[in-house]
């Protein structure tokens, strides 16, 4: 499908592919583009560094990783206050990593971004990954913790009933769900937050931008080319919507909400 030019995403799409730049720039430089146009990115790499060397002076010289993670969950949880929104969820600002850094409270994805990277000074690699509807990280194979519960240890109970919670006992687990995840995918994951959050809030024409980024980096996603079109219509852009809307019966022509599809695909023709 022919592609409409944004300068916004093109200059994101060109970050995103850039492998100068790490995750957290990624991070900040996404807050810049949607949100924050006078967002000094250093001011926050600063802040990160200075937590992290803080927790760093604190520690001995023991590198057990159990009493490493131990004290990083103590630093960015106990002393500096860190943790999970679970009460304005929603809130798109949870997205934004600045925000997180300042207002020390955000989502899975994002709390997981800053626990991974001050982790770090630590001599800690955890990777993050994309266990579904509630990204986690994990130390080697052997420990998984959740960053959004103040870096609790996981067992395969634990997350089967975030599975129960998030998808009402749909979802069985699988190994898999614990795959690291690249920095292009966990990106991707939080533009869809994103998006997510706008809709919640009746923000279209923003929760619009978040899906074209998407598709910016993955053009032939069935999912984001049926949400482009249902945003396009709440948009009033009835021509794109139609695009939109029937590209996605074509590459997904026995997907769940067919009827769904169908009916609005009909509403849309009413009115235009």
């Amino acid at each position: 499908m022919e592609k409409e030019f944004d300068p916004f995403v093109a200059e994101w799409f060109s970050f995103v592919k850039n492998p100068n730049f790490n995750l957290v720039e990624k991070c900040l430089k996404f807050a810049q583009i949607l949100e924050y146009p006078d967002l000094d990115i250093e001011k926050h790499i600063e802040k990160i560094t200075k937590i992290g060397m803080s927790l760093k002076e604190s520690i001995s010289d023991v590198k057990n990783p159990t009493y490493l993670i131990s004290m990083l969950n103590e630093h960015l949880f106990e002393n500096l206050g860190y943790s999970g929104d679970d009460d304005d969820y929603y809130n798109p600002k949870n997205n934004f990593l600045n925000e997180v850094i300042d207002k020390k409270t955000g989502l899975p994805i994002t709390i997981s971004i800053l626990y991974a990277e001050v982790a770090k000074f630590i001599g800690l690699d955890l990777k993050i990954v994309g266990f579904p509807s509630h990204i986690l990280v994990k130390y080697n194979e052997e420990m998984i913790l959740d960053p959004f519960y103040d870096g609790r240890l996981l067992d395969i109970d634990d997350l089967q009933e975030i599975l129960d919670t998030n998808y009402g006992g749909e979802i069985e687990f699988k190994p898999e769900f614990l795959d690291e995840i690249t920095h292009e995918q966990i990106l991707v994951r939080l533009t869809r937050n994103l998006k997510n959050s706008y809709v919640q809030s009746f923000v279209y024409d923003k929760a619009l931008r978040c899906v074209n980024m998407v598709l910016a980096i993955e053009p032939e996603s069935p999912d984001d080319i049926r949400d482009k079109g249902i945003l396009e219509e709440r948009l009033l852009n009835y021509d794109s919507a139609l695009k939109y809307l029937n590209k996605y019966l074509e590459i997904n022509p026995n997907a769940e909400d067919v009827d769904f599809i169908l009916e609005l695909i009909r509403s849309i023709k009413t009115k235009n």
